[in-house]
């Protein structure tokens, strides 16, 4: 099957208008709640609003999280399909081009709602339809390392209780219910980790604090603490079976949907930094000229060319992870290789742009500090660039997690 990674006809209506809204209704409002840490952007609300309209209109598929359907019939008619995850990280591309953590708190668009999208049943997917759902993954004693999940859940009847802390947790305070992955049982390893969609309001869920960040601070990250927490059994994610045998794959074909769209934050806010940048270097007499040879050119508009270069090899990497998913092909080394390039890309690139602006770059008159700072996180969270690079080891040469470390 011929694979297409231009931007297809009918996203460009979406796409379109998801530049205008970052153009027109984050940026303006990007410094004042990087500021005002922990204050909720009221005027996010009309955004949702609109994104659910079109949703429901069936005139934007994908304008909000979308999920990998494993269970979803194989595109065998030999065309090419471009779906709601090509939708998805391009429209997420565009608005992270306005600002990321604004982006990031967007009402019912959280990680967990990408996760209820990939793995809940056709029950789960109406029951849960309309929530905000944030994924609470990290805890205090590990970081990358997913299968180290220490919180339990432990079936008593009809409910599962789960115990445990949970931290990093993006929409954490303000988000109507919490993924959480837990184990069934730790002897068992990582067959054993499933992942529970907890309501806000369940006894025993509490939301300690929030954390006080390097960027994207207009998200809220919070610590939530589960002590003897009951949900519905029918709360869990996926199958209740432990299959040793297929191990940890049920839980982690979550990210194969959510580092594509991760990988798009990151092409999308390195590519805020070039355009500006550009712009800047032109003002200071700087003009980059495609159609020479860097050699020829300026240092620095020699500079700007191979990062363009470096942001085009992210950008087509996130959109092939896409292209795959919609078309039922099995993308977990792409979204990884994916998630690895734009997340580098994104930090290189925006640190590039603030020493090619110099003081302009530094100090608060642009946001291009800012674009350095959110970016770095994005490099981080749903698995740190050092993991990325294991997994794609591992896929490439068909070793073990056991075999190689």
């Amino acid at each position: 099957m011929a694979i297409n990674l231009e931007v297809p006809k009918k996203h460009r209506a979406l796409i379109d208008q998801a530049h205008q809204v970052a153009l027109n209704m984050l940026r303006p409002i990007s410094r004042k709640y990087d500021t005002l840490e922990h204050e909720y952007p009221k005027e996010l609300d009309v955004l949702a609003a609109m994104i659910d309209g079109l949703s429901e209109s069936g005139a934007a598929d994908g304008a909000g999280a979308s999920g990998v359907r494993r269970d979803a019939p194989k595109n065998d008619d030999g065309k090419v399909k471009n779906g709601s995850n090509m939708a998805s990280v391009t429209s997420i591309l565009e608005m992270c081009w306005g600002d990321v953590g604004l982006m990031l708190s967007f009402p019912r668009q959280g990680l967990g709602n990408s996760a209820i999208a990939s793995v809940a049943n056709e029950e789960q997917l109406k029951r849960f339809d309309g929530k905000w759902a944030s994924m609470a993954i990290t805890e205090p004693g590990f970081g990358s390392d997913s299968a180290a999940v220490s919180t339990t859940a432990v079936l008593d009847g009809d409910e599962y209780v789960i115990n445990g802390e949970k931290i990093y947790v993006t929409a954490g305070e303000r988000s109507d219910c919490v993924v959480v992955w837990a184990t069934l049982d730790k002897s068992l390893g990582r067959a054993a980790i499933k992942s529970f969609v907890v309501e806000k309001g369940t006894p025993g869920l509490k939301v300690e604090r929030l954390e006080e960040k390097l960027g994207i601070r207009a998200s809220d990250t919070a610590v939530i603490t589960f002590t003897n927490c009951r949900v519905p059994k029918e709360n869990l994610l996926g199958s209740p079976e432990i299959n040793v045998e297929q191990g940890f794959a049920g839980a982690m074909a979550t990210f194969d949907n959510t580092r594509p769209l991760v990988a798009a934050m990151a092409v999308g806010v390195a590519r805020a930094s070039l355009d500006l940048t550009r712009d800047l270097l032109k003002q200071a007499g700087v003009e980059v000229d495609y159609d020479k040879p860097a050699y020829l050119q300026h240092a620095a508009a020699a500079k700007f060319l191979q990062l363009e270069a470096d942001w085009e090899g992210a950008r087509l990497l996130t959109m092939q992870a896409a292209w795959m998913a919609d078309n039922r092909q099995p993308n977990s080394l792409e979204a990884s290789m994916a998630k690895a390039k734009a997340g580098r890309v994104g930090s290189d690139v925006t640190l590039s742009c603030v020493e090619l602006c110099s003081s302009v770059g530094y100090s608060e008159g642009e946001l291009i500090e800012k674009w350095s700072r959110d970016s770095k996180i994005l490099d981080i969270f749903e698995g740190t660039q050092q993991i990325q690079q294991l997994i794609v080891a591992r896929r490439v040469l068909n070793l073990s997690s056991a075999e190689l470390k």
